[in-house]
């Protein structure tokens, strides 16, 4: 579903597989938000964490209802290593919880979904993109 970068194949993110029992339909507002042109998302997570093993699921399957390409969704797999998170854009996008979604148009930053917040990403992201 989207684009992966890092370096390693095995870094990949099975948590951005779409949760099937995700319903695009109560959702309407949701989708139709994350679906608009020229918004490009940038995704930081890791197999290993329970936020998000349990929050990307269905955020993944909103970007699909709403039709998102794979090329304006990047993956950046975050692995530990000796109790630190290390991979790609960790240090230029100033990550430090996962999940960590952000939200860009034009290459600028719109929006921010970081692990605590207390709405579903695809929820709070559309309420940012609208707002």
């Amino acid at each position: 579903m989207a684009n992966t970068e890092t370096d390693s194949p095995e870094s990949t993110l099975s948590t951005l597989q779409p949760d099937p029992t995700w319903s695009a339909d109560a959702h309407e507002e949701t989708v139709e938000a994350l679906g608009a042109e020229g918004l490009t998302f940038r995704i930081w997570g890791g197999d290993w964490c329970g936020d998000c093993r349990q929050q990307l699921p269905a955020f993944a399957a909103a970007l699909s209802a709403a039709g998102v390409p794979d090329e304006r969704i990047h993956a950046h797999a975050v692995e530990r290593v000796d109790g630190e998170k290390v991979g790609d854009g960790i240090e230029e996008y100033g990550i430090d919880l996962i999940p960590t979604v952000i939200v860009e148009r034009d290459g600028e930053e719109i929006a921010r979904f970081v692990e605590s917040e207390a709405r579903p990403i695809a929820v709070y992201l559309a309420d940012e993109i609208s707002g």
